[in-house]
């Protein structure tokens, strides 16, 4: 477990894990903050929204640009509790977000710093900030606990 407390954003992302293992999602949580303030959070919800690109980053940066009115989310950032794939990390680059927090490295699915590295593209337009392994030891038991229930029922 982490030695240090968390910063309240990942806790928050944290927190969305947990609310979307309650609903049967599997749990990665996510929070968009600007100037300080959460403005959008979500977990993630393919399996009860029927639809696969309900990511929580996906979810977290809609809601965001409700919130803003805007599709840029210049000077947001974003906490996530796992490496985005590379649909999400498509959608960070669009929404241009300028910092990217995640927990956990996910080298089956991430596109950060696993697989297509998508922010090491030169047509990749927009590349945020990116720092990892915040609760990183949280989020990683999070899914595994989740899988191995799953793998036993």
């Amino acid at each position: 477990m982490t030695r240090w407390p968390l910063p309240e954003p990942m806790q928050l992302a944290l927190d969305e894990a947990r609310a979307g293992e309650s609903a049967g999602e599997v749990p990665i949580g996510a929070v968009v903050i600007r100037d300080g303030q959460v403005i959008a959070r979500a977990h993630n919800q393919p399996r009860g929204r029927h639809d696969p690109t309900a990511h929580a980053e996906v979810l977290a940066i809609r809601a965001a640009a409700a919130v803003l009115g805007n599709e840029r989310l210049d000077g947001c950032e974003l906490w996530v509790t796992l490496e985005p794939c590379a649909m999400c990390a498509g959608a960070i680059a669009h929404a241009r977000i300028a910092r990217l927090y995640y927990a956990a490295s996910d080298p089956k699915g991430g596109a950060v710093e696993h697989g297509a590295r998508v922010f090491e593209h030169d047509q990749t337009l927009h590349r945020p900030e990116i720092y990892s392994g915040m609760g990183e030891d949280e989020a990683a038991m999070l899914l595994k606990q989740f899988f191995r229930d799953l793998r036993s029922s």
